[in-house]
């Protein structure tokens, strides 16, 4: 079965000229010869992106989503590239309804209905790794309306095949391609299987979906569905079912009273609160899973939907970030790079005067531009695509923060062309630093240690006493010999001195009285 597999990948990869692709580079060598020789019967019109999504298209739901996340390391492939795999949509048939009826029962252990009061066999939304249906719970179970979020059949065993030919092929195209080593194709293998293991698991992502509503309790801005723990498994996920217009149709929005400017400038303000307020962020912003509630009460806010990728950052993350935007803004290129040098992803010995001349070469020409025309996500892709010159590791949480920094900027933009990211986002960035450096982050510090603070204050004279009692008294035996010893020569000397001062006396009072 993998050797047919495998046969039919290379068939695919020949009808689209892949080979041609990977060898136009390698004008010497028998395997570009035999590739130029198989042109007398190959004649491509289209450009070579083009064609490199259609042959991801063709070889099936586990390679367009390679292709996904493909599209987001940015730092390492062509533009042209990247945005075409950009365009890949998982326009996958949906599996049928007595499959999906099958799988329930199969993660319930009883059928569907014993679960749900209704069930609509007929699914909403199909994609590579699962498909959607609405549902109702049982009355005894609260009776709302639901979302049904179920797992494609057998889909470990196809993922692992398909893995494992991936692999093999990213192994021969590091020995066949000048450009294999560095673009590490065997990394970015291991990095999208990573990824996809992560979506097999619902019930991770129903985590995410519950962290990420958390985080946004009681906001205006960002709607996130309930999840329904008790009918959550690994292989089928329940949440509350949302209602909206998809952010992508435009004029169903205007149509429905909604502030595009307003809404545009919100997406950008949603964005940078998962980033520097929480570092948990919805990594998959395209505008299929993006919705605009129309109801009154939450008119106009955000519905995010599909939580199998997000992305976390640490402090350090936050804070490097913020400097370097905050730097960006005040065209201080020697801040950006000290920051790279500081965080430990240039290389110490990194001369810091050679790097900021690189980005201001980047930097620099994009500033003449009206800052509503300047790409915040296209500053940040070609700082990656600079500091790889200096041998920097773009840490991965970055490229999937980058890539969905593309995403919000490509709506906000669909929603608003003349929307001013820079200007958005600067006031955000500016207070986030103060309250990270200022007197509000010390106050807040103070707040935060408090009751650690009250907590052990109590106990330091227990643990004090309990500390010195553990601690093994010193030996003073010997140093009490020394300090007699030398009190008794202090005593002996101060004898001498005596009876010399009495001698001289006596000796004065004799003279005198003669």
């Amino acid at each position: 079965m993998r050797l047919f597999r495998l046969a039919k990948i290379l068939s695919i990869a020949s009808r689209y000229g892949l080979d041609e692709m990977i060898l136009e580079h390698e004008p010497s060598g028998r395997l570009a010869a035999l590739s130029r020789a198989l042109h007398f019967w190959r004649r491509f019109d289209t450009p070579p992106a083009v064609r490199l999504r259609q042959a991801l298209e063709s070889l099936g739901p586990i390679f367009v989503k390679f292709g996904q996340v493909l599209s987001t390391r940015r730092d390492l492939l062509r533009t042209d590239i990247a945005d075409e795999l950009a365009r890949l949509q998982d326009r996958v048939p949906p599996f049928s309804p007595e499959l999906a009826l099958t799988q329930i029962e199969k993660a319930y252990g009883r059928p569907a209905s014993a679960v749900f009061a209704e069930f609509d066999s007929t699914p909403i939304a199909s994609a590579s790794i699962a498909q959607v249906h609405f549902a109702r719970l049982r009355p005894e179970d609260g009776g709302q309306e639901v979302a049904v979020k179920i797992l494609r059949p057998d889909m470990h065993g196809v993922i692992a095949n398909d893995l494992a030919l991936l692999e093999t092929l990213a192994g021969l195209l590091e020995k066949v391609w000048s450009d294999g080593k560095r673009l590490k194709p065997r990394e970015v293998v291991g990095e999208f299987a990573k990824y996809l293991y992560d979506e097999l698991d619902l019930m991770r992502e129903a985590a995410n979906c519950s962290q990420l509503r958390r985080n946004f309790s009681g906001s205006r801005l960002l709607q996130v569905p309930e999840v329904y723990w008790d009918q959550c498994t690994t292989t089928v996920m329940v949440m509350e079912r949302m209602r909206g217009i998809p952010i992508s149709q435009t004029d169903a929005l205007i149509a429905a009273g909604i502030d595009l400017p307003a809404l545009s400038r919100a997406g950008v303000e949603i964005f940078f609160t998962q980033v520097f307020r929480d570092g948990f962020f919805h990594a998959d912003m395209h505008p299929g899973n993006i919705f605009i509630a129309t109801d009154p009460d939450h008119h106009g806010s955000y519905i995010a939907l599909d939580f199998g990728i997000v992305g976390t950052l640490t402090d350090n993350d936050k804070n490097y970030l913020a400097q370097n935007f905050l730097a960006f803004f005040q065209r201080d290129y020697k801040r950006v790079a000290m920051a790279h040098i500081e965080a430990g992803w240039a290389p110490p010995e990194t001369r810091a005067d050679e790097f900021e001349a690189a980005i201001r070469a980047v930097c620099e020409p994009i500033f003449d531009r009206p800052l509503h025309e300047i790409s915040f996500g296209r500053v940040l892709l070609r700082l990656f695509q600079t500091s790889r010159r200096f041998n920097v590791e773009i840490q991965p949480q970055l490229v999937m923060l980058q890539k969905t920094l593309l995403n919000i900027e490509g709506l906000g933009r669909q929603l608003d062309p003349n929307l001013d990211l820079w200007k958005t986002a600067k006031p955000f960035l500016e207070r986030w630093m103060s309250e990270q450096l200022g007197s509000r982050a010390f106050h807040r510090g103070v707040q935060q240690e408090a009751p650690y603070w009250a907590r052990i204050l109590p106990q330091l004279p227990r643990l004090v006493h309990q500390a010195l009692a553990q601690t093994k008294a010193p030996d003073l035996a010997p140093l009490l010999a020394d300090l007699a010893r030398t009190q008794r020569q202090h005593r002996r000397l101060l004898g001498v001195i005596a009876v010399l001062l009495t001698a001289i006396l006596l000796g004065q009072l004799l003279m005198n009285n003669l």
